[in-house]
């Protein structure tokens, strides 16, 4: 094993009992399962016949589990409705032993619930034929910043790192962000972001990990699979956020790191590029790359390990996380 990949996984190393904050927009995902046998006589729909339904966390959630089967310590920071999702969502993270004290129930909100309904025969694999959102938005409401600015001021002492997961419902307020971004600099505590749509929203950052359709989305652009369009986005959104790093992911394409004052540097996929599912990869490179810089990496070092994170979970069906073992195993191969 060669020298860089052993700084690698020294890094890696460092993963377990690192305390991460996870300020963010929790979801329920609730997966309902059925056999179809045949189609109704009142409409030209498939008739299901139920056979049972899962719950589990999305939206920052899911970055949440990547990180504590990662090691890491995570604490969820958000606002979650007084209602059934709600009261789901807390029964996962006390199951699972994760510290749901920075989590505040709010009655006037309605947590964010993603139903999907899957069917098939009885013998063959569920497909997805409907998904069903319930959503709102979190109040802008003086009382309710104020709780969560307080829940945020009260853990910086506590943590390693801090991971902003945006999902547009507005947990993520802009104004407490910049309430809490002296203290979390003076501290130099790394601040890493993945917002779906309102990159722009968030200034002066450690890291912001869009996808490429997210950077079309903030600079209203597109990219048409140019890498010279796409290495200009990327310094003109290192600019626009004045953030320190830009992580721009591309799927099968690999990944593009922007850094202040260097050259763009490309990192091209590893292992098959045959991927089975990108859902929920980029919160598992955001976990890893949070990570790997609450453990003392390089913004490069972050970017190389989170590839190889990337790399794992597109190989599973569904949203999955990744062990530290198959990390280890990935990075010495």
């Amino acid at each position: 094993m060669n020298k860089e990949r052993e700084r690698l996984l020294q890094i890696v190393e460092n993963f377990p009992g690192k305390r991460i904050a996870i300020w963010g927009d929790f979801i329920l995902d609730e997966y309902l399962y059925g056999n179809t046998r045949r189609i109704s006589r009142e409409a030209p729909v498939l008739i299901l016949a139920y056979k049972n339904k899962e719950y589990f966390l999305g939206g920052a959630g899911n970055a949440l589990l990547n990180l504590r089967a990662l090691g890491a310590c995570p604490f969820p920071i958000g606002i979650i409705g007084e209602d059934e999702s709600g009261e789901k969502i807390l029964h996962i993270l006390k199951q699972k032993k994760i510290n749901t004290d920075y989590l505040i129930v709010e009655k006037n909100y309605e947590t964010p619930l993603k139903t999907r309904i899957l069917a098939g025969e009885e013998t063959t694999r569920k497909q997805q034929i409907l998904r069903i959102d319930h959503e709102s938005t979190v109040p802008d409401n003086k009382t309710l910043k104020t709780k969560l600015q307080k829940n945020l001021e009260n853990i910086i002492n506590q943590i390693d790192a801090l991971l902003i997961s945006d999902y547009n419902y507005f947990t993520v307020k802009e104004d407490i962000l910049k309430n809490i971004l002296p203290e979390l600099k003076k501290m130099n505590i790394p601040i890493t972001l993945d917002s779906r749509f309102r990159l722009l929203h968030f200034k002066e950052l450690s890291a912001i990990t869009p996808n490429e359709p997210e950077v079309e989305h903030a600079l209203n652009i597109g990219l048409n699979d140019n890498i010279k369009l796409l290495k200009e986005a990327g310094k003109l959104l290192l600019n626009k956020t004045k953030s320190e790093t830009i992580l721009i992911t591309r799927g099968a394409k690999g990944m593009i790191l922007f850094e202040r004052g260097k050259t763009p540097f490309i990192i091209k996929i590893h292992g098959s590029s045959d991927i089975v599912d990108v859902t929920g990869a980029g919160d598992t490179v955001i976990s890893v790359f949070t990570l790997s810089l609450a453990s003392g990496s390089t913004f490069r070092e972050a970017a190389k390990i989170s590839n190889y994170a990337g790399s794992i979970v597109v190989m599973k069906k569904g949203t999955s996380t990744l062990t530290l073992e198959e990390l280890k195993e990935t990075i010495i191969q």
